[in-house]
């Protein structure tokens, strides 16, 4: 049970880029009399699907150089698992912007999904340089630490984390996915619901509202 509640949890991990407009409110339409109803509808074509990922491959591929879409096209290929296409375009957005924090994070993730933890930390590295008090980056150089299985060394970057930053919810969900690693199934729940707390409406919070409805009952018993 334990593998598998620590992989639930560990779904929030990519950070998302939204590009979708907001949902438009519609009203009721009042009903038509029974002589109008009875004519024949005209119908309606179904709106297009946007493609969003298709148009954002496209326009890469006209104008590499755009910093923007090449960030964002970096996210949509980890949300999708396709590691190794998000690394390259990560990549290219690295030799644009060098110095930029989330993208030498995003790296990171990458070479982590890839199984090389080794090289993930030193990107993680490269961006707390640029950026030292960067949770995000933090968070993921203690996930990717705890998956080497250097428990107390990824604790202490959380609780030392946590000692200049109360607020840093990836921290108390990364706690909590150690501490379900671990089989404390109580101190899991604590830091996941300290999580929804925070910061309700992250992936990490859903992530972490799946993984306590999981492990409740078999706390509870």
């Amino acid at each position: 049970m334990k593998r598998w509640i620590v992989a639930l949890a560990l779904v929030a991990w990519t950070p998302c880029v939204q590009a979708a407009d907001p949902p438009k409110t519609t009203t009721s339409t009042p009903a038509k009399p029974a002589a109008e109803s009875a004519k024949p509808a005209t119908a309606k074509p179904a709106p297009a699907v946007v493609d969003s990922l298709g148009m954002l491959e496209k326009a890469v591929a006209k104008d590499s150089t755009k910093f923007d879409n090449l960030y964002k096209l970096g996210v949509m290929y980890l949300d999708r698992d396709r590691v190794s296409e998000a690394s390259r375009v990560f990549h290219k957005a690295h030799q644009l912007k060098p110095k930029d924090a989330r993208v030498m994070t995003n790296l990171g993730a990458a070479y982590d999904a890839a199984g090389d933890g080794a090289t993930a930390q030193k990107w993680y590295a490269q961006a707390l340089a640029a950026a030292p008090s960067d949770s995000v980056a933090l968070c993921r150089m203690a996930a990717s630490i705890h998956g080497q299985q250097k428990y107390d060394e990824a604790m202490k970057m959380l609780r030392d984390m946590l000692a200049q930053n109360r607020g840093a919810h990836c921290a108390y969900f990364t706690l909590g996915v150690a501490f379900a690693d671990a089989g404390i199934y109580r101190d899991a729940i604590r830091m996941w619901k300290k999580v929804v707390e925070l910061a309700p409406n992250s992936p990490e919070a859903s992530s972490a509202k799946e993984s306590i409805e999981v492990l409740e009952p078999f706390v509870q018993n």
